[in-house]
């Protein structure tokens, strides 16, 4: 369901290089430490497998954490306020240069990694260390959810999938807080942006992003559908046998306004997508763009089934399947006249899903879609049942999707996003900074980097293992890690 960011990495920098502080000399050391485990953290992370990754997701946003109130008081340094009643002294000695991968540009070579970003300033690290810690809260939401979508083990309990999606809302909710005070904090900057990845429209779309999923999320606490179709595909489902599944009374009307409030949050980040830019023509990736237009469609399409869900519970069944019809419309699925027997149409259909579920059980790139596939299948389930009954019961008249979909009420709001509060260091840690550093600030450019560890393996005269005098035949372009 959210969507699969890939976590930026960076390279290694010393603060001493840049930065001295009278009143806290040890902190320029201490804050190059911790970043030195942050980047040694992204490094790892990004050459695990990605069915491995989610495990590790815990120890990114605890070791970013654990980093942040040192850059967080080398920033309240250079501006001499204070923090913890304590005030802080940094000066710029040199203008720092950093690297950072940017995830969710657009590149011009398909098919290749993004090129490093080189950044002169401390402020726009700062900023790609908190689209970090938002990215890393997004995929802690997504692991979370993983379980609900698998069908080769045990069907989750109703506890056991309240918890996990009462999990997943909070960790989006707080990405959404992150990217909304990077917005708010960017805005006051006047220097042209180097990367559309922190780009001011960037983040402000990623804290809309954040709380579409978080608000489509309470729908999915108490939508019974979802989990009734994956019960059905389940080969190691038993209930069948001796109980129907439940599919209590949902409150149709009020879950179908806050789809549409999902909607619109997913409308407002796809369109400051399309609009953001960074140095030069740089534009956001294709596969985020097009997330966020399945996401919009998904959302509205699952407005117009909670519309007909309220409309079969009043008897109305003619217009439940209008609404259903409205619904495959938003998702760009044509109606057409059930056939029997097999089709390429039918074909290509099971193909497409038998995909999805195999991407979900491998846990790769899983929910591209953004629950397009899932929300058809709902759709065309009680497409089915409501028919039968029409056809045989009610005959009532179906109405036309443009008739319905001009009475769509507006959308409602369920979750407010509390501002970030930036973490500060302890009393008793900037006390224990007022010390001379007891070590050199070897965390800067004399440290090669993952880039340089590679180059020097494929540089080898001969190769590992070679004869010395071999000549080195083989590739030697060098793979960047960070």
């Amino acid at each position: 369901m959210p969507f699969q960011f890939v976590l930026p990495t960076t390279s290694s920098f010393s603060f001493s290089s840049s930065f001295t502080s009278e009143s806290h000399p040890s902190l320029p050391l201490n804050a190059s430490t911790h970043r030195g485990v942050v980047r040694d953290a992204l490094k790892k992370f990004k050459r695990l497998p990605v069915s491995s990754q989610a495990q590790n997701l815990p120890s990114i946003v605890s070791k970013v954490n654990a980093y942040l109130p040192y850059v967080f008081a080398i920033d309240a340094g250079l501006s001499r306020a204070s923090q913890q009643g304590e005030e802080i002294n940094v000066v710029l000695t040199s203008t720092p240069t950093i690297e950072w991968r940017p995830t969710i540009s657009g590149n011009a070579v398909p098919g290749r990694e993004t090129p490093r970003i080189k950044i002169q300033s401390l402020e726009y690290d700062l900023i790609f260390t908190l689209s970090t810690l938002g990215y890393a809260y997004t995929l802690l939401a997504r692991a979370s959810l993983h379980p609900l979508y698998v069908t080769s083990g045990a069907p989750l309990s109703i506890q056991e999938r309240t918890t996990a999606i009462t999990s997943a809302t909070k960790h989006l909710l707080d990405a959404a807080s992150l990217h909304d005070y990077l917005a708010r904090r960017t805005e006051a900057l006047s220097a042209p942006c180097p990367c559309v990845d922190i780009a001011q429209p960037t983040a402000r779309a990623m804290a809309s992003l954040a709380l579409a999923e978080a608000t489509l999320l309470a729908v999915l606490k108490d939508d019974p559908y979802p989990a009734v179709v994956a019960q059905d595909r389940n080969a190691n489902d038993r209930e069948w046998m001796y109980k129907a599944p439940e599919i209590p009374k949902v409150r149709a009307h009020l879950f179908a306004r806050l789809c549409l409030a999902a909607a619109d949050h997913a409308a407002q980040a796809s369109s400051l997508c399309q609009s953001a830019r960074g140095n030069g023509a740089s534009r956001l990736n294709e596969d985020l763009l097009r997330y966020l237009e399945d996401f919009r469609k998904t959302s509205r399409a699952k407005a117009c089934r909670f519309f007909g869900i309220d409309a079969e519970l009043s008897g109305q069944t003619g217009n439940a399947l209008g609404w259903l019809r409205c619904g495959l419309q938003e998702l760009g699925i044509e109606q057409k006249e059930a056939k029997k027997g097999l089709s390429l149409s039918r074909m290509k259909k099971d193909w497409s899903e038998r995909r999805e579920d195999k991407k979900v059980e491998r846990g790769t790139n899983w929910g591209s879609d953004a629950g397009k596939l899932e929300e058809t299948r709902v759709i065309e389930m009680l497409e089915a049942k409501w028919t039968k009954v029409n056809d045989t019961m009610m005959t009532q008249t179906i109405p036309s999707t443009a008739t319905l979909l001009s009475s769509l009420p507006s959308g409602r709001d369920i979750h407010t996003v509390k501002p970030y509060q930036p973490p500060e260091a302890s009393r008793q840690v900037l006390e224990s900074m007022r010390a001379l550093p007891d070590q050199v600030d070897d965390f800067g450019g004399e440290q090669p980097s993952s880039d340089d560890d590679e180059r020097t393996a494929v540089g080898t005269p001969g190769g590992v293992g070679a004869y010395p005098s071999t000549p080195d035949n083989r590739r030697s372009e060098s793979r960047s890690y960070y």
